[in-house]
């Protein structure tokens, strides 16, 4: 389900998609307007030898294109998408290391000042046509009224205004595809023509209609391009929240250095309230940062020496020394935003249903123009009385008009108000929203693909250790026996297991510390393997314990009395899934100590929302029957498959979607989860896991939460919502226009008013997605 490869500090970078000889192009392409535009750039691309990958983003008006080193290059690929109808701006050869997001950004801008200059350059002469036309039809005739509405509509029509448009059509009609300009070319061209007619013979004039036509069609372009740039808006928001400068040692000496000029290594200062500069490790120091922007979290996250931090991160308090490790491109905030492109320019299945209705949609509605002509040329005072019924309601239309006027009127009302625009906007416009809104929530999804599987899972398999778990051990419990103190009991364990390097050594240790126990001088320490330590513990005014820690096995062995009085115990830990050590001192067991890798403080509440979707929790495991047990009965799992070899995993997985259908999703975490993640329907990494199991995961949750697995299905589900609605109002919208228009009661002004509003509801229904999770995050805040 696409490319799953991307680099945070969790996770390795990768070229997405690219062998070691391919290359990359990236283009822009200012009037790929939709993803019916897409489409034909992509038909027109597929077609040349060497081009690996297409992808293509309406937001940012970019195609990205790879290649072998045998492949076309930048020129070629120029000439190609100019030769379908599309002017190129610009070319260039993208690196491993250079996020082009400034030049993105730039080039939109660029974009949107170009469409609001053509538009006021319309705009102005439209208008005074308008008025002179108001003037000449209701209050005096104006001498050599047609010449001058000519004059000013002839740079609206054919220069500044629809040069553009017009060198599309005809670029795209000669290299055999139909885009949406061709319509547009259609519904302005003709009328300008005819109405030319007037210098010779008396007629209705119809060039104000062709300048009105145009003029609204640019409306449309700029309206489109606001929309569109606020539904990416949270890309150019997470790039805009990066650093752009960093303090580093250099010579001894703190310096300021662009963010640019960064190399992995480097030694960064965070001061309190600064920007991490890049992604990197603390060496030195400790505070708590605001990893909000990639987590969506807004609890700030404490970190100390060894952690790794996410560059454009806030430091709350504390200074640091964070060695730069990704730069460039390779940081977290860089792949996220790639990230994001990559599934804003993916395919959903259903957008196929949409795909075959433009493929065939501009020469359909060419035909029923034509046909409309004929037809009213032919019948038009059979079709009268219906003209006199439609006046009744509608203003604009006039019964008495020339059988000709009538003709030209309704062909070109059906050219521009067909305009498929809002069909092709349907899918990417709410891909892009539902995906920055995922990425501000720390869900990355990576394809419009999963976003369309998602809504029909039915099962959700959860691994155990580091997905429900926090997969590293933790004291839990220690129990005493008769006449011994707990905390004499746990300085002995805790001041032998520090000389070990054991988890559950650490895990003891930790939880000594954690309750205000200090482990004494060791000596003698010896290791029997797996079966325990052992180790003599020096205490107050010289006295000494020979201190033996292990399993029953290894202290019966050793002659150790008392074990009988603490089997009890012993099996109530071990039942609750706990691994327990006996501690006993110069031959007589002194009590227990018990470790278990604990739950995730949100996973009962995680579980219970997947329950809230219906879904169908599974746990598989490798740990043993009696711990995966006592887990599961903890958060409410609905089944276990406990002692499951990693190779054992896909086979649990196919025998669930041989039971449930293909409705199996998988969260997991580690590398053995990496096969099962694939053979899932939907595969699902914590963010925190391993590198090889992000790669190989359909969604990424970097804050490592379940709880993120149910937002994450729920903004599937509501963003496969609006293309649902979004292809049902553009698709019904044209099957119900059309015929209208051909009847005769749209005016073609009309129509291309209307064709504009279809495309901007589109866009509006999409961004009502965005607001809904606006108004949902600020309550969480305020729960906070």
């Amino acid at each position: 389900m696409g490319d799953r490869s991307m680099g945070h500090p969790f996770l390795p970078y990768r070229r997405q998609r690219m062998t070691d000889n391919s290359t990359r192009f990236r283009l822009s392409v200012p009037g790929m307007g939709s993803d019916h535009c897409a489409g034909i750039v992509r038909k027109t691309l597929e077609r040349l030898d060497g081009v690996e990958e297409i992808q293509t983003n309406i937001a940012s008006h970019r195609v990205t294109v790879n290649v072998t080193t045998q492949g076309p290059d930048g020129e070629t690929l120029k000439e190609a998408v100019e030769g379908a109808g599309y002017d190129v701006k610009a070319v260039h050869e993208e690196s491993d290391e250079a996020n082009d997001s400034d030049a993105d950004a730039q080039i939109e801008q660029d974009y949107l000042r170009e469409a609001r200059k053509r538009l006021i350059i319309a705009a102005i002469p439209t208008t005074l046509i308008m008025i002179l036309m108001m003037v000449h039809m209701f209050w005096v005739a104006i001498p050599g009224y047609l010449a001058i509405i000519a004059i000013l509509a002839f740079p609206v029509v054919f220069l500044y205004g629809g040069a553009s448009t017009h060198k599309a059509s005809w670029r795209s009609l000669k290299n055999g595809t139909f885009n949406m300009d061709v319509l547009i070319s259609m519904g302005s061209l003709p009328p300008y023509v005819l109405g030319l007619i007037g210098f010779f013979y008396p007629m209705t004039s119809f060039i104000e209609m062709a300048a009105t036509i145009m003029t609204f069609h640019l409306v449309g372009r700029y309206l489109e391009a606001m929309a569109k740039g606020r539904a990416s808006q949270a890309i150019r928001r997470m790039m805009s929240m990066s650093a752009k400068t960093a303090r580093v040692e250099r010579d001894g000496e703190e310096v300021e250095v662009p963010v640019k000029e960064l190399s992995p290594g480097d030694i960064m200062i965070v001061r309190p309230g600064d920007k991490i500069p890049t992604d990197g490790e603390i060496v030195d120091g400790e505070s708590h940062l605001d990893e909000s922007i990639a987590t969506g979290e807004s609890v700030p996250v404490y970190k100390g020496k060894g952690d790794s931090v996410i560059g454009a991160t806030i430091n709350k308090e504390g200074r640091l020394r964070v060695e730069a490790t990704r730069v460039g491109g390779d940081t977290f905030l860089s792949q996220v935003v790639k990230l994001i492109d990559e599934a804003q320019g993916s395919r959903v299945p259903i957008q196929e249903f949409a795909d075959r209705m433009t493929g065939r949609f501009v020469p359909a509605v060419l035909i029923i123009a034509l046909t409309s002509f004929v037809v009213w040329l032919v019948a038009a005072d059979s079709l009268r009385p219906f003209l006199e019924w439609g006046a009744s309601f509608l203003p604009w239309v006039d019964p008495t008009a020339a059988t000709p006027i009538l003709a030209i009127l309704a062909a070109i009302a059906v050219l521009v108000i067909a305009c498929p625009c809002a069909l092709g906007l349907a899918t990417p416009t709410a891909l892009m929203v539902g995906s920055g809104i995922g990425a501000e929530r720390g869900i990355l999804i990576r394809s419009g693909e999963a976003i369309q599987t998602f809504k029909d899972i039915s099962v959700m398999v959860l691994d155990k250790t580091g997905t429900i778990t926090r997969g590293e051990p933790k004291l839990t419990d220690v129990v005493a026996a008769e006449g011994i103190e707990e905390s004499h009991l746990l300085k002995l364990a805790a001041s032998v297991e520090n000389a070990s390097e054991h988890p559950i050594a650490r895990a003891i240790v930790e939880g000594a510390k954690e309750r205000n126990v200090t482990p004494e001088n060791v000596s003698e320490f010896q290791s029997t393997g797996a079966r325990g330590v052992s180790g003599i513990v020096s205490g107050e005014q010289g006295s000494e314990e020979k201190v033996l820690i292990g399993n029953r096995r290894l202290l019966e062995e050793e002659g150790v009395s008392g074990l009988d009085a603490l089997d009890e115990a012993m099996k109530d830990l071990e039942d609750q899934g706990r691994t327990v050590v006996i501690v006993a001192a110069d031959g007589k067991a002194l009590g227990l100590v018990a470790v278990a890798d604990t739950l995730k403080e949100k996973s009962v509440e995680a579980i219970r929302g997947m329950h809230d979707l219906g879904l169908h929790v599974v746990m598989i495991t490798g740990d043993n029957e009696r711990a995966a047990r006592a887990v599961a009965d903890e958060v409410g799992i609905d089944e276990v498959q406990a002692g499951v070899l990693p190779e054992g995993k896909v086979d649990a997985i196919k025998q669930l979607q041989e039971k449930y259908g293909n409705h199996v999703a998988m969260v997991g975490d580690g590398i053995n989860d990496a096969p099962a993640l694939t053979q899932a329907n939907v595969g699902i990494a914590i963010g925190a896991g391993a590198d090889v199991a992000i790669e190989a995961a359909d969604v990424t949750l970097v804050r490592g939460e379940l709880t993120a697995v149910v937002d994450a299905m729920h903004l599937s589900k509501a963003t496969f919502s609006k293309i649902v609605q979004n292809l049902i109002w553009a698709s019904g919208y044209n099957l119900a226009a059309i015929p209208i228009a051909a009847t005769g009661l749209l005016h073609p002004m009309i129509g291309v008013i209307a064709m504009t509003a279809s495309s901007l509801s589109v866009i509006g229904n999409s961004l009502l997605l965005k607001r809904r999770y606006s108004r949902e995050q600020q309550g969480e805040n305020e729960n906070a």
